[in-house]
């Protein structure tokens, strides 16, 4: 089994170190995995040579946030140049925008009658790696911790039985604060087209992300969006139904496409989802790790 889709605590929403990833990974019996962080690349060295000594194969990884026709995606990128200045420039980028969206979103969570505490927000990041930058996940796991809000209408749906209690923090976010929401703040990412190139420039293969949860009722878009040069698609993920990965499975056999297999596992931020646990039908398989590095030779 294999998992090319682990975030740790260089994502502005992850939690672990990638020491503890790994042990997860060790005892999870998987054969390959990747730490693809949010517009970071710093896990890959540490994470290499840490699954070198324990005799799992490491794929070198960065999700990377981008814009299709004006909607935020993800790209995922393998074997990539984890030196490159590429990289660590969009990682500046973002983080500097997500530094100056913290506010907006404070701002935002008082307008709905939360009185939002900084010093609250700040114990949470004592152990982060970005210690001044504050998400819309944050600011839920410290409202669901209040005891003042227990009884709030807003957040009953992400209490332990709600309708969106299985990730609270992350289904806050997609419900209050991303794209189309109205606490959303906009984060000028780059466009998806450069952001493959640029993949394909540092020597990596580029798959997209979880496409379902993206999508939903729009699939047919994926088959405009891998024109502009996608190797893959992450056809299995925790996001995606059955229906779901069917679907992406044909059109990648169809183009000739790499079908990539990913949890997206966070931690905290997302309980639900565990490293390593994704659901494949019978009868389907995701691309070894030597088709993915037959297919980056021939690139």
């Amino acid at each position: 089994m294999i998992d090319l889709h682990i975030h740790s605590y260089y994502s502005d929403d992850g939690e672990f170190l990638p020491k503890q990833l790994i042990e997860l990974a060790k005892e999870a019996k998987l054969e390959a995995i990747s730490i693809a962080d949010h517009n970071s690349i710093k896990a890959n060295v540490t994470a290499n040579k840490l699954c070198q000594e324990v005799g799992i194969n490491y794929v070198p990884g960065i999700e990377i946030d981008c814009l299709y026709q004006g909607q935020v995606f993800h790209v995922l990128g393998y074997y990539i140049d984890c030196h490159s200045k590429d990289f660590l420039d969009i990682e500046e980028n973002v983080y500097r925008q997500n530094k100056q969206a913290g506010e907006k979103y404070i701002e935002y969570a008082r307008s709905l009658g939360f009185d939002v505490s900084k010093d609250a927000l700040k114990k949470l990041t004592e152990s982060a790696y970005h210690k001044d930058v504050f998400i819309p996940e944050m600011l839920a796991s410290v409202l669901l911790s209040d005891e003042r809000y227990l009884d709030n209408e807003l957040l009953l749906d992400y209490r332990p039985g709600g309708k969106r209690g299985d990730n609270p923090n992350v289904n806050f976010f997609w419900d209050f604060y991303a794209q189309s929401k109205p606490g959303y703040v906009e984060i000028k990412y780059p466009e998806m087209s450069e952001v493959v190139k640029i993949i394909h420039h540092n020597g990596g293969l580029a798959i997209l992300a979880h496409p379902g949860q993206n999508l939903k009722e729009q699939k047919e878009k994926v088959k405009d969006i891998i024109k502009l040069g996608f190797d893959g698609i992450e056809v299995f993920s925790s996001y995606h139904s059955e229906q779901d990965v069917y679907y992406y499975y044909e059109v990648a056999e169809q183009n000739e496409m790499l079908k990539t297999c990913g949890s997206d596992f966070h931690g905290s931020n997302k309980p639900a989802i565990k490293i390593g646990q994704i659901n494949i039908p019978k009868g389907l398989y995701p691309s070894s790790i030597q088709e993915m590095e037959r297919r980056l030779m021939r690139c």
